[in-house]
């Protein structure tokens, strides 16, 4: 069976969300793309980048290991071709 294709460019919520240790985010490439996917600590503003690379068309997954990142909120952050998505994330130990 083959895979489909995503039409378009799209950043999921994370899951789950809140998160303790781990949570993943999931996002489309519609085409092949430079694809940067971040992290911003809402409070400190210091940024952890997660994906910075091309990729192929397709539907992908990042499991976060935040186990040494400080509790609070994240605005992560996803950009490929024009398209800029952004979901809120909440850290809680």
């Amino acid at each position: 069976m083959k895979a489909m294709i995503p039409s378009e460019f799209h950043l999921s919520q994370n899951y789950p969300n809140p998160f303790r240790d781990t949570t993943t985010i999931k996002f489309c490439v519609a085409y092949r793309s430079r694809v940067r996917l971040e992290l911003v600590h809402f409070e400190s503003g210091t940024t952890e980048r997660l994906v910075d690379e091309e990729k192929e068309a397709g539907t992908f997954e990042v499991e976060l290991d935040a186990s040494r990142l400080p509790e609070g909120t994240y605005v992560c952050i996803y950009q490929a071709g024009d398209y800029l998505g952004t979901k809120m994330m909440s850290l809680k130990r």
